[in-house]
């Protein structure tokens, strides 16, 4: 019996999100898809894990404690070379998703996010 590829195989993703559920779920979804996944729960602990674990790419939330997303997201983008992120939130404004786009947001998606376009958000943003 054979099986499909898994379209995140051997992708190391840090998630970031601050309600465990939520984080949980993404994190069940991108595993199922082959991903390696480290999570937190805050804007701080993601800049620190950032620095010692180099991730393919980020899903973040907008709305976190410590540190804001915007601020993970300036650092993502910072490194050499940039990470990929999708930001995920429950923000549907119009200035915060054309702000996350200008600082770099491979993409910007709200929540309730379906967990196949999470898949595909995520494997685009790694593919380029």
């Amino acid at each position: 019996m054979s099986t499909a590829p898994r379209r995140l195989d051997g992708l190391r993703l840090l998630v970031v999100d601050d309600e465990p559920d939520i984080r949980a779920a993404m994190c069940i979804a991108l595993r199922a898809e082959g991903a390696v996944i480290d999570d937190v729960g805050d804007g701080s602990l993601a800049l620190h894990h950032l620095l010692g674990t180099r991730p393919d790419a980020v899903v973040l939330d907008l709305m976190l404690p410590g540190q804001s997303g915007f601020t993970v997201l300036e650092r993502c983008r910072a490194l050499v070379p940039p990470c990929p992120v999708v930001m995920i939130t429950a923000n549907q404004g119009r200035r915060h998703a054309a702000l996350a786009t200008s600082l770099g947001a491979s993409a910007y998606l709200v929540k309730p996010v379906p967990l196949l376009r999470l898949i595909d958000a995520v494997e685009a943003a790694v593919r380029g």
